[in-house]
């Protein structure tokens, strides 16, 4: 079956594709509410994703939400970081090697990148997780998940602005860049997202991914 174009449809735009959903306040209040949402949504799209051999082991699904300050704030001045005004931070939600020498490593690029972008690094996070409802084969390759705290440097004065800059930090922290050291090239590093919001993913089912990661 085929539709006709109407309005902003064209036919010749369809492919294959992963499903997405979107909930939000349409007065922009937050809440756990619309978390609980959207995991129920990111439930409904079990069909749009693939399972491997293992019914645990799927290729991937995720959330993205809006910066929860309140929470993360709390959080990092446990961890004696106190974080500027909402708005004036960014989150990256990073995947790091299992290898001490190697995630060092890694972390070190990621913080090279920031200080040379202008910006200023904050501090790191280790993010909670259980990893049970992950399939043994997903387990065995499974990264190490840190978020980094970056503050908004000289000259920026937008949350805009300063998202662009956070990207433009991830992509310098390149392992294979020739200034990187050995253990950073010899790792694997994947900024999963950075900037005004997070990304929380992984590689399970939608029906299991808001129990690998706790927040």
């Amino acid at each position: 079956m085929s539709l006709d174009a109407q309005g902003l449809y064209y036919p010749s735009h369809e492919h294959d594709a992963c499903g997405v959903g979107f909930v939000a306040h349409i007065k922009g209040k937050k809440s756990h509410g619309i978390v609980e949402q959207g995991l129920t949504v990111l439930r409904n799209l079990t069909h749009r994703g693939a399972v491997g051999w293992d019914p645990k082991l799927s290729d991937g699904a995720g959330l993205l939400i809006q910066i929860p300050d309140r929470f993360l704030r709390e959080e990092m001045a446990r961890l004696g970081v106190r974080l500027p005004p909402a708005g004036q931070y960014g989150v990256g939600m990073v995947f790091l090697p299992r290898d001490p020498a190697s995630r060092i490593a890694c972390e070190y690029e990621i913080e090279r990148a920031i200080k040379e972008e202008g910006q200023v690094l904050l501090g790191w996070r280790d993010v909670p997780v259980d990893n049970r409802d992950l399939a043994e084969s997903a387990r065995r390759i499974e990264p190490v998940i840190r978020q980094v705290f970056i503050g908004r440097g000289r000259g920026i004065t937008v949350t805009d602005a300063l998202e662009r800059k956070a990207l433009h930090s991830s992509a310098r922290a390149r392992p294979r860049h020739p200034g990187a050291a050995p253990e950073a090239r010899q790792g694997i590093l994947r900024a999963v997202d950075v900037g005004a919001h997070l990304c929380y993913k992984a590689c399970c089912s939608p029906t299991r991914s808001a129990s690998i990661t706790s927040t």
